[in-house]
């Protein structure tokens, strides 16, 4: 009999969708690429989400945006994240908070709970912040770089901070870890040089999005293999 994991458990199998639901995830930032993170770990089946962002829908969110709706324009990004995700599996146990991380209130998270991490913040202190807790608490965590700028989600790449290149944002998390003492992390970036140089970043539809569900697919696999 169908139900609405049965075409994943035929991919899986038994004891990887088993794995997936009594697992929890905790993504941070619900914007362009956690938005679709979010999607893909909701409908992939994990049981649990811990989902965190401070922010409200805008206009220029609708471009590339999960929740951003004309009719979701000033609403939290948290608020409609646990919505979408209780429609989709009813039985997801979401806790979503609506929070602008750093490191003076990580600490409030049940970080340690969790079983897998990612960021999808785009500020620098914040992202630091989350990758040292998630080291204190042997979290496994993954950090996107930027997507802003770029036009070809085919440059999108899951590396070592360190090995990554012409990604402004990934330069300034090399300087910072490196003072920090982390001698290594899992990343998605571009290695696309950017199409365009302005702030706020350009986008599309269609680079943020990728990101996102390459990631899912990234910490799905860790998941299961792990």
């Amino acid at each position: 009999m169908e139900d609405m994991f049965s075409r994943t458990r035929s991919l899986l199998g038994e004891e990887a969708v088993n794995k997936l639901k009594n697992s929890t995830v905790a993504v941070f930032g619900l914007g362009g690429v956690g938005s679709y993170v979010t999607e893909g770990l909701v409908r992939a089946g994990i049981g649990s989400l811990l989902l965190v962002d401070g922010d409200v829908i805008s206009p220029s969110n609708i471009n590339r945006q999960l929740y951003a709706l004309q009719s979701t324009i000033g609403r939290d990004k948290s608020e409609l994240a646990k919505i979408r995700c209780t429609d989709i599996n009813p039985k997801c146990k979401i806790d979503s908070r609506k929070m602008f991380v750093n490191s003076d209130n990580i600490e409030e998270l049940p970080l340690g709970k969790c079983d897998y991490a990612v960021d999808a913040i785009d500020d620098v202190k914040g992202k630091k912040a989350i990758i040292m807790r998630c080291r204190q608490l042997n979290v496994p965590v993954i950090s996107s770089m930027g997507t802003g700028n770029k036009l070809d989600p085919s440059k999108l790449v899951i590396t070592d901070i360190y090995k990554t290149s012409k990604c402004p944002l990934a330069r300034v998390m090399r300087h910072d870890l490196r003072k920090l003492g982390v001698d290594s992390l899992k990343v998605l970036y571009s290695e696309e040089p950017p199409a365009v140089n302005c702030h706020p970043p350009a986008s599309v539809s269609f680079v943020p999005s990728v990101a996102g569900l390459m990631i899912c697919g990234e910490a799905v696999r860790d998941l299961i293999n792990g």
